[in-house]
């Protein structure tokens, strides 16, 4: 099977193309058509030897991620069915809203980590992404799109901490200034609370944004929604963000699926703004979406509202965040690996 050239760093490149007893100012040629022109066939790179487009095609593929279908409209969430080089699909989300446009992507084909609302983990854990095939998902969404995105979420399929490597390998080629030259601070990571992530990402030195998913603010509710929480206890998780903020001095967003009569009391509120007091937080509520084989009911607007107000007394911004999606089951929550219809 070739390699993903859209994995490597430009260094990683440069040395390849040394191999090939090319200058090595071919490989910023060969970026920049990657990137900037982000060309799908190897004869579209004009200024290049003919015989170095053969090496290269002998050695690499040069489409890392294929979209086998688009649901949705132009004005609205589109979903991309991503078809990946050995069958296997997962599916990644675009995302408009004004001149913002924003791309929801996948980290794994499945997940392990079997959220009680999540879509994501019903047909199992198959494997993570190639960071190559990462980089194809942002690369299709510009495709749509006409233009780069601006903003990316790794919110997806998967949980991006536990395919660890790849992801950041990912970022470091979108961050790229050379490239598309995604801005760090556009780009979040969210997890489910994978602790050594969390501590990995730390020490990266890159100005991300990480998105914790809390869901409850006690022990025995997230365990009910999240059991990854057996494996991280919630006490845990937080002292693991409290040492991210020291380190980074960045603020955490604290993602939370209001699910009625489940983690939305008045009681509830009041005790996930002492959980978060100590830290720099944020809180983003999110309407529960329905999903095949949950029973959960969304929370009612005036109980989402009531609860906003008890976390904003207590000085906590948070927001309900606007799901879009949800008519294509592309909200949060609902994507899935699956197959096209017709197969």
């Amino acid at each position: 099977m070739k390699s993903l050239i859209h994995g490597l760093f430009l260094d990683e490149l440069t040395a390849v193309i040394r191999e090939m007893d090319a200058p090595a100012f071919r490989a910023k040629q060969i970026w920049h058509w990657l990137y900037e022109q982000r060309i799908t066939t190897w004869d579209a790179m004009k200024n290049l030897p003919t015989e170095l487009r053969a090496k290269l095609a002998e050695r690499f593929e040069l489409t890392p991620a294929r979209a086998l279908e688009i649901t949705g409209t132009e004005d609205e969430a589109r979903k991309i069915l991503v078809g990946l080089g050995d069958g296997e699909c997962v599916e990644e989300v675009l995302l408009p809203s004004g001149d913002r446009r924003t791309v929801c992507v996948s980290s794994q084909v499945g997940c392990k980590f079997a959220c009680a609302f999540c879509a994501s983990g019903q047909a199992g854990y198959k494997r993570n992404l190639l960071a190559g095939e990462i980089v194809g998902e942002v690369l299709l969404a510009a495709a749509v799109w006409g233009d780069r995105p601006g903003n990316i979420v790794f919110m997806g399929v998967g949980e991006p901490f536990d395919n660890y490597d790849n992801v950041l390998r990912a970022i470091r080629i979108l961050n790229h200034p050379d490239g598309l030259g995604i801005g760090a601070r556009r780009i979040t990571l969210s997890t489910c609370g994978v602790i050594p992530g969390i501590q990995r990402l730390a020490e990266e030195g890159l100005q991300l944004e990480l998105s914790l998913s809390l869901h409850a603010p006690d022990t025995a509710t997230r365990g009910q929604l999240m059991p990854v929480n057996r494996r991280y206890p919630l006490a845990d998780v937080l002292a693991a963000c409290k040492a991210y903020a020291e380190k980074t001095k960045r603020i955490i967003t604290f993602e939370y699926t209001l699910v009625r009569g489940v983690n939305d009391s008045p009681a509830q509120a009041e005790d996930l703004a002492r959980l978060l007091a100590p830290l720099p937080a944020r809180v983003n509520l999110i309407p529960l979406s329905p999903v095949e084989g949950f029973e959960g009911e969304p929370t009612p607007p005036e109980t989402a509202r009531q609860f906003i107000r008890t976390l904003e007394r207590a000085g906590i911004n948070a927001t309900l965040r606007d799901s879009q999606g949800s008519r294509i089951k592309a909200a949060c929550g609902q994507l899935r690996i699956r197959r096209l219809a017709t197969t």
